[in-house]
């Protein structure tokens, strides 16, 4: 089915179909608003509705050429969180959020693994995958909550640290599972391919805190504001730009710079420069998720799937709280926090595409599906679940002391 954009020249298509994802968004967080529900929500169902399996209203072609906000969205994102890492913040929490971390991205990830085997009768090598994939936690609709509802405190800070983690975690999971199912399926990968994205990001971590360094002494007390965003962002870009040449996700280099900054100069200031800067980033970032969502895809989730989206979330969640008891966090921390790191999306997906290629054709298909289908699922449900958990935990008191502007 054609789309009346199409008729236009590029520039015309580009620039209509910007304003119209930004109307869309702007438009359902109006529903979803007197509703309870955080913006991203509204965001994706924008998305979905103005998509090309709906609507229409984007040109496909456009839709396919825009993956490049899903890294300059992260890349904010990470670079704000980096400021949560203050050395005397990470000294109070530094032990207990790795023990969070490991808990709940580990126990997921066995649980999966151990569920899907045992009650689907499923090779090791598909569940082993799978379960690794399990282990991650997108951070992005989760981060954006926090901000819309301005929460604060320990259990913020504990949250941000734990999923800024939970993609490290994740990626050696996933390396080690694919070392294992290759060694009994064959050379369908080579080993380079399961260390390298290792040293990439190795070195992606160097160049994130040489880049905080150079922004620390370039931000002289003389430098306007303008001339200070725009530094930031150079590098910013530059750090995602790099990242995105070996398809690893910009999320820890970038939060990483965002660290070195704040630890070497303690401007706060920046930060909230750059927050007045990327909320039309973020959005268009979300609505474009939901663009990319194929509703005909429910029809190939089956059973499998869904117990694959319900054993994640209880893992998750268990995890979570048993990691905290290990810690010794407060009691809000431990109730709330695996309400908070249900989202699923980027690092999943890409993990999934290569496990695609390790496993057979049908079984690679289907890992494929279930990631694609239930990471949509986890972004309608994520920031809900994250508003519920920051309420609870004290992070926000109400929905009237939120502030929460129209």
């Amino acid at each position: 089915m054609g789309n009346f954009l199409d008729h236009f020249n590029d520039t015309t298509i580009i620039l209509l179909s910007l304003s119209i994802i930004l109307l869309a968004g702007f438009l359902l967080t109006r529903i979803t608003k007197p509703a309870k529900l955080p913006n991203v929500t509204g965001y994706i169902i924008s998305g979905i509705l103005i998509g090309p399996y709906v609507l229409n209203l984007i040109p496909r072609k456009m839709v396919d050429n825009m993956g490049f906000i899903s890294d300059v969205a992260l890349a904010f994102i990470a670079f704000g969180v980096g400021r949560f890492f203050k050395k005397e913040n990470f000294r109070e929490t530094g032990f207990g959020v790795i023990v969070i971390t490991l808990f709940e991205s580990l126990l997921a990830g066995l649980i999966v693994t151990l569920s899907v085997h045992y009650i689907f009768h499923l090779s090791w090598s598909f569940c082993l995958l799978l379960g690794a994939i399990a282990t991650a936690t997108a951070p992005a609709s989760t981060m954006v909550t926090i901000r819309q509802y301005q929460a604060r405190g320990n259990f913020v800070n504990t949250l941000l640290q734990v999923v800024a983690f939970d993609d490290a975690v994740c990626l050696i999971a996933f390396s080690l599972a694919s070392a294992i199912v290759n060694a009994n399926v064959g050379e369908t990968i080579s080993p380079s391919e399961i260390i390298m994205p290792i040293v990439y990001y190795i070195v992606a971590f160097a160049i994130g805190f040489v880049s905080g360094a150079i922004l620390s002494k370039l931000m002289t007390p003389k430098r306007s504001e303008d001339n200070r965003l725009i530094l930031t962002i150079a590098l910013l870009l530059g750090i995602a730009g790099l990242c995105a040449a070996v398809d690893i996700s910009p999320l820890l280099p970038c939060m990483i710079y965002g660290t070195t900054y704040i630890n070497m100069t303690k401007d706060k200031e920046l930060y909230k420069q750059v927050e007045r800067f990327t909320p039309p980033i973020l959005s268009i970032f979300f609505v474009v998720s939901g663009m990319n969502f194929d509703i005909s895809a429910f029809d190939t989730l089956g059973v499998i799937g869904a117990a694959y989206f319900i054993i994640r979330i209880a893992g998750k969640y268990l995890g979570a709280y048993l990691g905290c008891t290990v810690a010794k966090t407060a009691k809000e921390v431990r109730n709330y926090l695996g309400l908070a790191l249900i989202p699923q999306a980027g690092v999943a997906i890409g993990l999934a595409f290569l496990g695609r290629r390790i496993l057979s054709d049908t079984m690679g298909n289907m890992l494929l599906t279930i990631i694609l289908s239930s990471s949509i699922l986890y972004e309608l449900i994520g920031p809900v679940c994250a508003k519920i958990a920051l309420m609870r935990s004290g992070a926000i008191k109400t929905d009237e002391t939120a502030i929460e502007k129209r």
